[in-house]
């Protein structure tokens, strides 16, 4: 007979002693049952002890979480939080090294559980670990030319358990004093230093940047760029991806006026090279953490564009209308003439006739042409430099398209504002940085005028499809639809370099496009006709359960969950399962994320599917509450989905990507009997009913199918037509 609802079979161990088996009665107060299990063994004070989960984690028994545990769960009898937090208080500031050293290394592993987190503050315990950073340690810097890998050690974990503190939120980051800040700082700034502490360190700073701008003026003042860059230089990637981390924070938190100053003197300290040669160029693969941040710096550093996006041409301001005069002398090889020579009718007839040969809607006043924002200012800029760094091409294609007929040349004003505003759109200039994001282009690191390149390098494209496509005025659209194309696929390769980029482009010329298309339509043709709709609505149903399947069987093989915490860098992962009889949802907590096949013992922890009420997404999910407010967290909002059961109780997910959310969301609701309503079940209904259309219409091909069946002849006046075999 299975035991009640409310009651758990586990063990229970003891140093010294032989484990218990026994059941908790989870009605049952915590301090009973505690109580209880000391007297077993004999053990007097029973409110000096508590419960533990007896895997890695360590984590205590609260009443909060008590229900987490299953049945065959091992718990381990401990002493409570609050009596290890008083004794490792008074025992890392022991006068022994040894000793000290061996407290902080448990500090720093109790302080990953929350229950002992609260206890550990609540002596003021951040105080005591900020004193020890400050002057504390300096007692130990003697020793440290004789005993440096236990000088390193002792640092390495009182800072572990300072950020692992830190990270449950408890405490806020703007009570650190800049003394404190110094010394975080000096552990960064030093050449030489343990490779921990350093780690540990740049995790602070970035931590104190982005939780407190009043931080980030301290920060600021105390770490230079010069000082980062040489950590860049080494072959430890952790150390690089935590650099990184810095410098963004840093760029993040930087006011408007002082981001295109720090973008300055990073150009100046060369870091785009440096990251190219040392990190993306690399023989060590990049991993997630790197990738995320390669692409935040992308990101922030297009950015730097959105000013001059938004900012509107003043057509009475004769710097802004010179850069257009300079586009016309290079095209044209001519001077500005002098004021007196000529008509101002002559004059103005002839600026007339060359700004419409370079393309401008505006003939008469092509300033006018660049008050439209988004693109602004920008546009005109990538045409200047195109001009003055690309000027055989920029005159090629002026000169080009003031020969053909008015109807057939390609716009070179029009064409590059469009252009511009394109490219901001495909890069997202403006936009902040994802919080799941890795898709970073290694090519925009190899240029530090990447951007304006990337225009220079498309402008020439459109003008080459322009003439490929013999398009004319009304075709404007219709040749940038096509050049979108282009570059999306083109981007979607990741060149390494804009060269390679370019090479990618000529392959997909405006014939290669058309193929694409012809076959996507291929594959995506919706037929319209009243036989053929009636035959896919037939189809439908077993196309359905054959995605249901393919979902249930996703689930069976199992996924990996990220648990967000505050700080990426420290997310810890999960994995859930569906058992192969589809009854059971198996999960559990991982050190690290699986390069293989999850052992099906690990995941001790179930879910019945039958105990499912729902499945929550989005905003609606608990775990999302708090993040909704922030723009960062809206990429993370689109992949949270809940399971409910019980009466109110959820298993949180944060899926890893768009694919796996639409998979597991399908997935759940095909247990629960409803409707899978994701984007992906769509795409894979039209892909599945496409290809299964075509194969059972494959004996119909060049047969014209009528849209009603044909009439049923009439009964014929008699039947002598018919033998008789007999």
């Amino acid at each position: 007979m299975p035991p009640p609802a409310d009651t758990v079979k586990v063990a229970i161990e003891w140093p010294g002693a032989f484990p218990k088996l026994m059941e908790i009665d989870q009605k049952k107060p915590l301090s009973a049952i505690i109580k209880e299990v000391c007297e077993g063994w004999s053990l007097g004070n029973h409110e000096n002890f508590a419960l533990q989960i007896a895997d890695a984690t360590n984590f205590y028994i609260t009443e909060k979480n008590r229900n987490d545990i299953k049945n065959g769960s091992i718990l381990r009898l401990t002493t409570s939080p609050y009596q290890t937090a008083i004794q490792l208080h008074e025992r890392i500031q022991s006068s022994s090294m040894d000793a000290k050293l061996e407290s902080l290394k448990e500090l720093a592993n109790a302080s990953r559980d929350i229950t002992f987190a609260q206890e550990f503050i609540n002596l003021d315990g951040i105080s005591l670990l900020t004193l020890m950073v400050e002057s504390g340690t300096e007692r130990y810097q003697k020793l440290q030319k004789i005993m440096k890998p236990c000088f390193g050690d002792l640092l390495s974990f009182t800072l572990t358990a300072f950020v692992e503190l830190m990270d449950h939120g408890i405490v806020s980051w703007d009570t650190f004093s800049v003394a404190f800040i110094k010394k975080i700082a000096s552990y960064v700034n030093k050449s030489a230093m343990d490779t921990a502490v350093l780690q540990r360190s740049l995790a602070i700073l970035e931590s104190m940047v982005l939780n407190s701008q009043d931080l980030y003026h301290k920060v600021a003042q105390e770490i230079t760029i010069g000082q980062l860059i040489p950590h860049l230089q080494g072959t430890d990637q952790d150390i690089q991806t935590y650099t990184i981390a810095v410098i963004n924070a840093l760029f993040l938190k930087a006011p408007e006026e002082k981001r295109q100053e720090m973008a300055h003197i990073l150009a100046q300290k060369q870091l785009r090279s440096i990251i190219l040669s040392n990190v993306i160029r690399s023989s060590t693969p990049i991993n997630d953490e790197m990738s995320h941040q390669l692409y935040v710096l992308q990101v922030l550093t297009f950015n730097l564009l959105e000013d001059r996006m938004m900012t509107k041409m003043d057509p009475q301001d004769q710097a802004q209308r010179d850069i257009i005069f300079e586009l016309r002398r290079i095209a044209f090889d001519v001077e500005c003439e002098p004021n007196n020579s000529g008509s101002i009718e002559k004059r103005k007839s002839m600026y007339t006739r060359d700004y419409k040969k370079l393309g401008f809607i505006n003939h008469v006043n092509p300033a006018v042409d660049f008050t439209q924002i988004p693109p602004g200012m920008l546009a005109l800029d990538n045409m200047l430099y195109f001009a003055r760094h690309h000027q055989d091409a920029y005159i090629r294609i002026v000169l080009e398209n003031s020969s053909r007929e008015d109807k057939h040349e390609c716009p070179f004003g029009r064409s590059s504002i469009e252009l511009t505003k394109m490219l901001c759109e495909i890069l997202k200039v403006g936009e902040l940085p994802s919080e799941n994001c890795h898709d970073f282009h290694p090519m925009f690191f190899t240029h530090d005028r990447s951007f304006e390149e990337f225009f220079c390098i498309c402008i020439q494209l459109l003008n080459k499809t322009w003439k490929e496509m013999r398009a004319t005025s009304e075709d404007f659209n219709k040749v940038m639809q096509v050049v979108r194309e282009q570059i999306m696929r083109a981007l979607t390769l990741k060149p390494n370099s804009l060269d390679q980029f370019k090479s990618r482009l000529q392959n997909l010329s405006y014939t290669e496009i058309l193929k694409i298309r012809q076959s996507e339509r291929m594959n995506q043709e919706d037929f319209q006709s009243r036989p053929i709709l009636e035959l896919r609505e037939k189809i439908q149903p077993e196309i359905m359960e054959l995605i249901k399947q393919q979902r249930l069987n996703r689930l069976c093989d199992g996924t990996c969950f990220r648990k967000i915490s505050s700080r990426r860098r420290q997310d810890k992962f999960w994995y859930c399962r569906l058992s192969p009889n589809h009854k059971v949802l198996h999960y559990g907590d991982l050190e690290e994320s699986p390069q293989g096949e999850v052992p099906h013992d690990s995941l001790q922890d179930k879910l019945p599917v039958a105990d499912i009420k729902a499945v929550i997404t989005g905003k609606d999910c608990p775990h999302m509450k708090e993040k909704g407010a922030l723009k960062q967290n809206k990429e993370v909002l689109e992949l949270a989905f809940s399971v409910l059961y019980e009466s109110d109780e959820y298993l949180n997910f944060i899926a890893p990507d768009k694919l796996e959310y639409c998979v597991w969301t399908d997935g759940l609701n095909a247990l629960l009997g409803k409707e899978m309503t994701s984007d992906y079940t769509k795409s894979d209904m039209d892909t599945l009913l496409s290809m299964e259309m075509k194969l059972r219409l494959l004996d119909l091909e060049n047969i014209q199918i009528p849209e009603a069946p044909p009439p049923i002849p009439k009964e014929p006046s008699n039947y002598d037509f018919v033998y008789d075999c007999n």
